[in-house]
């Protein structure tokens, strides 16, 4: 397993940006970017980012603003897929990075998109995990409903492994063991100097998703169309609430150079774990290296 290091990028506004940095060290591999979902972070590649810098791919796995390591108290309105891109764009400029292959998994797919809109030369290739231009409103509502609702800590991890269980356990019904959601819940949680635990991200990201015209582009089809010239994989929960097998099949139509892949018995969204969402990723870095 490789070893990360620690790292920050401190934007204009003095937001400082954390990332994992795993280092690949294999010449002419290209740099895979790791970005998360909405109130995730860089943890929820503990597993992934290792395997692919095993592979000899220099990993960069980022904490958002307002998630992990990275700084909090921004003002909301910062809460937003465009500022987090510029972010990005701003640490990768600090790496000396000009071409990356770009995993992306709900929020960090759109982070994707608007990558590749903003900068076209940047992507090689693209995964987006369990996303697309096209949202479900039943996978919005579910999550609109607990984003920045649980504001006091927790007990002690089985209490969070508990309550982490009661959001997503309608998108992994298979998995009933008390291991797979403590480790969950250390992957979203972080334990405080009184051994108390709590969700690993500011409260107020929930501000602007509250209200879809300022947290999300109002059409996301151009923004999608900016992947036509790359390589591109889509993975789906196939019980995905957010990401409507419709949905899939529309971008599967409009893509010249589309992958697609879907996760039995997953909701939202997958931990690209699962062995067919492996085999799609090794699938892409072997086409790109």
């Amino acid at each position: 397993m490789s070893v990360f290091s620690q790292h920050y990028f401190t934007a204009p506004d003095g937001i400082r940006t954390a990332y994992r940095r795993y280092e690949g060290g294999q010449s002419g591999k290209l740099p895979v970017l790791c970005l998360h979902g909405l109130t995730r972070n860089s943890r929820d590649f503990e597993e992934v980012s290792p395997r692919i810098a095993a592979m000899g791919h220099t990993v960069i796995a980022v904490d958002v603003r307002g998630r992990g390591l990275s700084d909090r108290g921004t003002p909301p309105d910062s809460y937003n897929p465009e500022v987090y891109v510029n972010d990005v764009l701003g640490l990768l400029k600090s790496e000396g990075i000009d071409k990356v292959i770009s995993l992306g998994t709900s929020m960090g797919g759109i982070m994707t998109m608007i990558l590749a809109a903003k900068r076209p030369e940047l992507l090689a290739g693209a995964l987006i995990n369990d996303i697309g231009p096209e949202l479900d409103p039943a996978g919005l509502d579910r999550i609109a409903g607990y984003v920045g609702r649980t504001t006091s800590a927790f007990e002690n991890w089985h209490e969070a492994a508990d309550a982490i269980r009661a959001v997503n356990g309608d998108a992994f019904p298979d998995e009933t063991g008390e291991d797979f959601w403590l480790a969950f819940a250390r992957r979203t949680c972080r334990e405080l100097e009184s051994g108390r635990v709590e969700l690993d991200y500011d409260p107020a990201i929930a501000e602007p998703f509250r209200q879809p015209d300022r947290a999300l582009p109002p059409d996301m089809w151009p923004l999608y169309d900016a992947l036509t010239p790359v390589p591109l994989v889509v993975v789906r929960g196939a019980i995905s609430d957010l990401l409507s097998r419709e949905g899939f099949e529309k971008m599967k139509a409009r893509h010249p150079d589309f992958t697609g892949v879907e996760i039995p018995r997953v909701g939202h969204a997958p931990l690209l774990t699962e062995p067919p969402a492996r085999a799609a990723i090794d699938g892409l870095l072997a086409r790109l290296s």
